[in-house]
């Protein structure tokens, strides 16, 4: 699946990375607990969260991350925004729960980590 198939489908504004559309997206996951995302190990992943926070993006960092979803209607800071550019990294955001966003992503045939 690409990310222009999941802001399709999502109805998700992109933030940032509108260059990167055309890439493929085969697993996700979904955290609120920035732990968890750290014991990652995956390429070609979305990371699904609610929490909007630069740590989000020092976390996408360290895990070499590429693409993260904010759901729940969180809002981007620009500081967030600033440091995921020199980081590079995409940004979405949709208003969906990370339960539908999640659901929907699955049903599309997005695959989950483990």
């Amino acid at each position: 699946m690409t990310l222009q198939e999941i802001v399709t489908l999502l109805d998700a504004e992109v933030v940032l990375g509108q260059e990167q559309l055309d890439k493929t997206i085969r697993h996700a996951f979904a955290a609120d607990l920035m732990s968890d995302v750290l014991r990652l190990d995956t390429s070609e992943m979305l990371l699904i969260t609610g929490l909007a926070n630069v740590q989000v993006i020092r976390t996408a960092e360290m895990s070499d991350i590429c693409y993260i979803l904010f759901v729940r209607g969180k809002q981007v800071s620009p500081e967030m925004k600033a440091l995921a550019e020199s980081c590079g990294i995409t940004l979405l955001q949709c208003k969906q729960s990370m339960f539908k966003a999640c659901g929907m992503l699955y049903d599309a045939g997005l695959l989950p980590i483990y």
